[in-house]
């Protein structure tokens, strides 16, 4: 399908309006923190329920829960509970399950299951009223508005701004009953840095950054890697996965752990590397030496955050968002959105309405 004869596609039109999604999402469930820390008070774990674009949330979702609660976070495998029929004990389990349109049965079937074994019952979804909404205990319904572009952009930031809530709930629920700040030495999260995100995105989308170098650099190959580390690898995932839903690319997302496992060989002269990281915290160094890697494998580097350090080992970067690492995939993956949106128009493809998508997918 071609390209939308509109100077906008709607997909870019959704990009431009998440600062007003985020607000409108924060806003609706910043107050309800204390529900939230009720209902997860008699659990120890997190067991996230995703496909697709929210299973890259659930990433994000997974690594805030460990690193800045204290409680062990997993991402379910739904299979075990819809096609295999398995019966597992989940007592101590707050079940998190992420549908953008809480239309997805796998998804609700799973989170019945997981209530039947015992676990507490959370939903995130952009659907008022859906199936997933009616199903869960606890609904934190984000106010993301219609999306009409098949790929996700302002329901996947606004899901993680909801996963944001949740961590800083269980956060204040485990300083509230251990007397800690969370996980052992971690800061507390801090609900005004979250609050901040909405016009950061608004700066990050007015700066017009240049885009035209990693275009060009991407116009010409068939296949890239994509790769963060820790939080920044759910944004890494996703926007592999819009590169792959969009533009028809054979992109890879892989944690940079991961990809020096072996992976890292299929980065050559006809594979470039984007690397994603926040401008501080400890996963920094190790992106930098990767772009260094990289580039003496005789691939190009380019770079999305990470700071000057970042930006002087890659061939090309874009500037990160000014947001603690915690919050930085908010912001990488809308550079992320903003190069797949432009690289399939630049492809002749209507980034709106890809090939064999829907909106809404079933997985039996």
């Amino acid at each position: 399908m071609s390209p939308p004869t509109t100077s906008v596609t709607r997909m870019r039109a959704e990009i431009e309006e998440q600062p007003q999604a985020l607000r409108a999402t924060l806003g609706a469930l910043l107050p309800r923190i204390g529900e939230i820390a009720a209902l997860g008070r008699d659990t120890r774990q997190v067991l996230f329920i995703a496909r697709g674009t929210s299973d890259n949330a659930a990433v994000y979702g997974s690594y805030l829960v460990q690193v800045r609660t204290g409680r062990l976070a997993t991402l379910a495998s739904p299979s075990v509970a819809t096609a295999y029929r398995s019966r597992l004990d989940l007592s101590g389990v707050l079940a998190v399950a992420l549908s953008q349109s809480g239309r997805t049965e796998e998804i609700v079937e799973t989170l019945a299951w997981a209530a039947d074994c015992g676990a507490r019952t959370l939903a995130i979804t952009n659907g008022a009223g859906s199936p997933l909404a009616e199903a869960a205990e606890v609904a934190l319904v984000t106010e993301a508005g219609v999306e009409r572009a098949v790929p996700a952009t302002k329901t996947f930031t606004t899901a993680l701004a909801a996963l944001a809530v949740l961590g800083i709930a269980l956060a204040a629920d485990a300083e509230g009953t251990a007397g800690t700040d969370g996980a052992a030495g971690a800061e507390p999260l801090d609900a005004g840095e979250l609050r901040s995100v909405p016009d950061e995105i608004e700066r990050l989308l007015a700066t017009r950054n240049d885009l035209e170098p990693v275009i060009e650099g991407l116009a010409g190959v068939e296949g890239v890697v994509v790769s963060g580390r820790g939080y920044a690898s759910a944004a890494a995932l996703e926007f592999a996965l819009k590169l792959k839903e969009a533009c028809y690319l054979h992109a890879m997302g892989l944690s940079f752990a991961d990809l020096l496992h072996g992976p890292i060989a299929v980065v050559d002269d006809r594979t470039p590397a984007i690397i994603m990281a926040a401008d501080s915290g400890p996963t920094l160094a190790g992106a930098v030496a990767l772009a260094g890697r990289v580039t003496h494998a005789g691939a190009t580097a380019y770079g999305i955050g990470g700071g000057t350090a970042l930006a002087a080992a890659c061939a090309y970067a874009l500037p990160g968002p000014r947001l603690p690492e915690w919050l930085a995939p908010i912001g990488l993956i809308t550079a992320g959105q903003l190069l797949t949106e432009a690289l399939a128009r630049r492809l002749g493809v209507n980034p709106d309405s890809p090939r064999g998508l829907s909106k809404v997918i079933q997985t039996g």
